[in-house]
């Protein structure tokens, strides 16, 4: 097979972190793979090649200068972005045309606003009249479809469910206090998908070729929908310790994180996000992680989400991420 010279950007994310030990692993096995890893600051720089890359660079999708020298000499591309981020990774993605030589890029977006596999009205949504698709997932799809434009054929798109690390990381401190989160999703359930799922997906994609792949887009999510209360029990178990789920008012959330969020979450509400996907199992051959699975078994970058669940993250009370960047 051929060699693989693969740029991994958001390397230090849950999802990146997690491909670039799964093509660390493939290249144990015998697979010739080169590993470039894309870090905001040097000081990530030992921990991603603990886990396998042969190269870090720093990059950053608000600094242009720094896309042809993460570019230069790579083959593949795995593309994330954090959402405030999204004219820079259009930026990058000029720049990936521009460089002529990447042949297959797989990329982390998520379902529900895409106009080439589905037709999508961004003008209705799923269950409020008069309203529009929630701007973060119309946004999901404008990442996508900026690098389409550029790699017509050699893109794969990885449309994700909900991650399971974001359902409570904004309630750490308040289980630690008091024993409950809170959330407005109630009894409606919700199949989330495992971010070490996703890194693994990544990796069959990249190590079966732009030709298995290309222009293919996979929904990934877990294996079984879930409510809030199962949530609880699931972190309950994992903890050793009570923990307890307590409505959230949806006007009050909105207060909390923006109208962007909460536009988002109403998705969440309304069984948009309930259906379980097979295309993890068609990708691998098994069945999608379990949240309480994820919670106490480390992932191939050797994290439980326990662990990942309690560091910080962008979303935090109080704090619009997404003002400026509503559109």
């Amino acid at each position: 097979m051929a060699p693989l010279r693969v740029l991994v950007t958001q390397a230090t994310g849950r999802v990146g972190k997690e491909l670039i030990a799964h093509l660390n692993e493939a290249r144990k096995g015998g697979r010739d793979v080169f590993i470039r890893a894309a870090v905001r600051t040097e000081s990530k720089a030992d921990f991603v090649k603990s886990l396998g890359a042969d190269e870090v660079v720093t990059f950053d999708y608000d600094k242009a200068e720094s896309f042809v020298p993460a570019i230069d000499g790579m083959t593949q591309v795995f593309s994330a972005n954090p959402d405030p981020q999204a004219d820079g990774h259009a930026a990058f993605c000029k720049a990936l045309g521009d460089y002529g030589k990447m042949e297959h890029a797989v990329r982390l977006s998520c379902f529900g606003a895409d106009h080439n596999t589905a037709s999508y009205d961004h003008d209705v949504h799923a269950s409020i009249p008069g309203t529009g698709i929630p701007g973060m997932l119309r946004g999901y799809w404008r990442d996508e479809e900026v690098l389409i434009r550029e790699l017509p054929k050699n893109t794969t798109v990885l449309r994700a469910n909900f991650f399971q690390g974001h359902i409570v990381k904004p309630e750490t401190s308040n289980i630690d206090e008091n024993g409950f989160f809170s959330s407005p999703l109630g009894e409606t359930k919700n199949s989330f998908v495992s971010t070490n799922d996703l890194g693994e997906a990544a990796a069959v994609v990249f190590l079966g070729g732009v030709q298995q792949h290309g222009d293919k887009y996979y929904d990934l999510t877990g294996p079984v929908p879930a409510s809030m209360h199962d949530v609880a029990a699931d972190l309950a178990k994992a903890l050793g310790k009570p923990v307890e789920y307590r409505a959230q008012d949806i006007d009050q959330f909105e207060k909390d994180f923006g109208p962007q969020r909460r536009a988002f979450f109403e998705y969440l509400r309304n069984g948009f996000y309930t259906r379980c996907s097979p295309d993890f199992y068609n990708l691998t051959g098994k069945k999608p992680q379990a949240f309480y699975d994820y919670l106490t078994k480390p992932g191939k970058a050797g994290e439980t989400g326990i662990s990942e669940i309690w560091k910080a993250g962008m979303w935090s009370k109080g704090k619009n991420v997404m003002e400026g960047h509503e559109k």
